[in-house]
């Protein structure tokens, strides 16, 4: 069951019967609730068709290794025939058979010799079981299941894949929202400052201690930080959109506002550990490793036809054109080998060995863009430490220049455009302070991202 406070919203209620009966799972929020980052990507993680889609060919894979060790039960087939024809027979006449044409009696039934052209129909049925058991092919079976489990492991590894590119899309959209949100409160208090501003340029101007441009002056900015305002609001409104998307929530968003504010750490970790924990973390270098050792078990796999199968056979059949039927029965142990197929085996060892030095070249290949990775995204994460630090140290002194202008034309000292170029300078910092944090968050969702840890730290919250 969904948790929330309120049920008044047809199309929350709505969503919990997506989530219930569609989807087996549930929204962690309810309506009017706050959004953590770790709720946004717990309901991705929940809902996003991306991520069902994953989950069922994850499911497909795990299915293929049970159709894989079936091989190693016995199979029993059931066969029931009833023919209505003639029964001329053929004599001593030998033939191959197969083609769809049935076996015909060496001799009459009850018939006189000279009869061999008579067009008068009889019954004809047939009734048994046949049943084999697997004993011993030289690791072709077994081949097979190794390759399926292999598999399996590397369609996980895939469904881990996409779950780590979700929660970085998600924490990126996650990050506009509280970055837009934040630009739109600077804005807020430029308009409020430049309100301010209009009204004390216009009762100097009416008691004549400033000229009148001054108001004109004012008016014109606050109508400007007015419109960066608007801008702030739609970006923030498109952000929400795209979080929604990225939430798997487009077709049934739900209303919430955000609990977290954009913020920053010191780095405590060196390259030498996120390369570490890249190589042990990451899903698509283990979904290649998996699918490096599915090819090698395809190897085993040819290489058993080189040497005999082995399965015990049992058979029980009654058949005849009437009652009493003739029944039958046999069992033993079937073998077959292959004498020769015209080297086919080889060529496909072969080809099978090429394909598995094929896939051990790319995860070589991968590795490399691994360190390419997370050596730039570590990089573009100190970047953003020192940016966030600098753009502190400018927005503290425009803050002091802001209230220094601010001063200064109050007593008569400074006129308006030293005034509101301050205000511009102060508006422009705040945003470039915010602008800061938010580079912070992306650049340490991407560390997070190249090395696995996102999704590692997803499963320690799980646990």
């Amino acid at each position: 069951m969904i948790r929330h406070s309120c049920l008044a919203a047809t199309f929350l209620v709505m969503l919990t019967a997506v989530a219930s009966r569609v989807y087996g799972a549930q929204v962690p929020i309810g309506l009017g609730h706050e959004l953590t980052l770790e709720q946004a990507v717990q309901i991705a993680l929940t809902l996003h068709p991306r991520i069902l889609a994953s989950a069922s060919e994850l499911s497909a894979a795990n299915e293929g290794v049970e159709i894989a060790e079936s091989n190693l039960l016995p199979q029993a087939y059931g066969m029931g025939e009833y023919l209505r024809g003639t029964d001329n027979g053929i004599g001593d006449t030998a033939y191959i058979g197969g083609y769809e044409f049935p076996r015909l009696p060496g001799s009459p039934h009850l018939r006189s010799a000279d009869a061999g052209q008579s067009f008068s129909t009889h019954d004809n049925f047939l009734t048994g079981v046949s049943i084999r058991q697997y004993l011993f092919d030289f690791g072709r079976v077994r081949g097979l299941i190794d390759e399926q489990q292999y598999q399996a492991e590397a369609e996980q590894a895939r469904y881990n894949l996409a779950r780590l590119n979700l929660i970085l899309t998600v924490s990126q959209r996650y990050f506009d929202v509280l970055a837009t949100k934040a630009d739109i409160q600077v804005y807020e208090k430029a308009v409020e400052e430049r309100r301010e501003h209009v009204h004390e340029a216009q009762l100097m101007s009416q008691a004549e201690l400033k000229p009148q441009i001054d108001l004109y002056t004012t008016q014109a900015q606050l109508s400007r930080s007015q419109l960066d305002l608007l801008r702030a609001q739609n970006a923030s409104a498109d952000a929400r959109v795209a979080l929604d998307n990225a939430m798997g929530l487009s077709e049934n968003a739900l209303e919430y506002h955000m609990a977290d504010q954009l913020t920053w750490k010191p780095i405590s970790v060196s390259l030498p550990q996120l390369l570490n924990d890249a190589f042990t973390l990451r899903p698509d270098l283990q979904m290649m490793a998996h699918q490096a050792q599915a090819a090698g078990a395809r190897v085993k796999i040819y290489r058993s036809d080189y040497f005999p199968t082995v399965q015990g056979a049992g058979d029980y059949e009654t058949m005849g054109t009437g009652l009493p039927a003739a029944n039958n029965f046999d069992i033993g142990v079937v073998v077959t080998w292959p004498i020769f197929n015209g080297f086919q085996t080889s060529h496909q060892i072969m080809q099978a060995k090429y394909k598995q030095d094929a896939i051990k070249h790319e995860i070589e290949d991968l590795r490399q863009q691994i360190v390419l990775e997370v050596t730039r995204s570590f990089l573009d994460w100190q970047a953003s430490v020192a940016a966030i630090r600098k753009a502190q140290s400018v927005l503290d002194a425009s803050q002091e220049e802001l209230h220094l202008a601010e001063h200064r034309y109050k007593e008569g000292l400074g006129n308006v455009v030293e005034l509101e170029d301050a205000q511009t300078r102060f508006t422009q910092d705040s945003t470039g302070y915010v602008d800061a944090l938010y580079g912070y968050a992306i650049t340490h969702a991407a560390v997070e991202h190249a090395t696995g840890g996102s999704l590692s730290s997803l499963n320690t919250q799980r646990k």
